[in-house]
């Protein structure tokens, strides 16, 4: 079993940034496939950054030379650095975890984080 705990989250005006982290708990994300995810009322839940247990990253296009997922496997955390945020990027972001699949932006990871609210005001 893997428990995550996303923080981070809150409110900024346009053009500002905000980081996220995930704390994982139960096994050491040194070898997991992790993610982040993003909902917005009404939406479907949409792949951001993904990153994989050799450190290979990949992103939404509509967050690409804007966001950064990276890892500290010393602190078993995962991170989302969010620069020039917008107000589309408003939704609840969530971080997720696979054991033995990568899943990159697809939401079929088997673990979730209870999600951190991200609104940005224009």
């Amino acid at each position: 079993q893997v428990q995550l705990v996303e923080s981070g989250g809150g409110s900024v005006q346009a053009g500002g940034s905000l980081s996220l982290s995930c704390a994982a708990s139960g096994h050491t994300i040194s070898n997991l496939y992790m993610g982040w995810f993003r909902q917005a009322p009404g939406t479907e839940r949409e792949g951001v950054a993904a990153i994989d247990s050799d450190g290979s990253t990949s992103y939404a296009d509509s967050v690409k030379g804007r966001f950064t997922i990276s890892k500290d496997n010393a602190k078993n955390t995962l991170y989302l650095r969010m620069n020039s945020l917008k107000p589309e990027d408003t939704a609840m972001y969530y971080c997720a975890a696979d054991l033995s699949d990568d899943y990159g932006l697809d939401p079929e990871y088997n673990y979730w984080g209870q999600g951190t609210q991200v609104t940005v005001s224009s």
